[in-house]
């Protein structure tokens, strides 16, 4: 059901310490760090995934200040799922955040739509598969 999960970071070295930590004790190491350029009010934002066999599953996201909404992502079975799961939130009230697309600079094939649920969550339907 879920493709990967985030956690937000005040403190990023330390949080980033904390998982490596924890995670290594469970099999699972850094996968990808890298910094989020495309955010125009954080542009030096850093992010790194966990997981295994270059799969991030867990994110940490660094944060200025202290954030509740989380970010949920939902695997789906093709593109064509992802721009349902799109329509579908939206029309349910759902505010847009991000068209469904490519997202080249996480890999050539992410393919993902992210929307904003009621609560304030960024929810993802994302596609990990060459079109088909």
């Amino acid at each position: 059901m879920f493709d990967h999960i985030c956690t937000y970071a005040t403190d990023y070295p330390a949080t980033k310490a904390f998982y490596e930590a924890a995670f290594s004790a469970l099999g699972y190491s850094l996968q990808v760090e890298f910094v989020s350029k495309w955010n125009e009010d954080f542009p030096t934002q850093r992010r790194c995934g966990f997981g295994i066999n270059g799969k991030p599953s867990f994110w940490v996201i660094e944060t200025r200040e202290s954030w509740t909404p989380r970010h949920l992502a939902f695997a789906a079975g093709s593109r064509r799922v992802v721009d349902e799961f799109y329509q579908a939130t939206m029309a349910k009230g759902g505010v847009d955040n991000g068209k469904p697309g490519l997202r080249p600079s996480y890999h050539e094939n992410y393919y993902g739509a992210f929307v904003i649920d009621p609560d304030g969550n960024n929810i993802e339907a994302v596609c990990h598969r060459p079109e088909q």
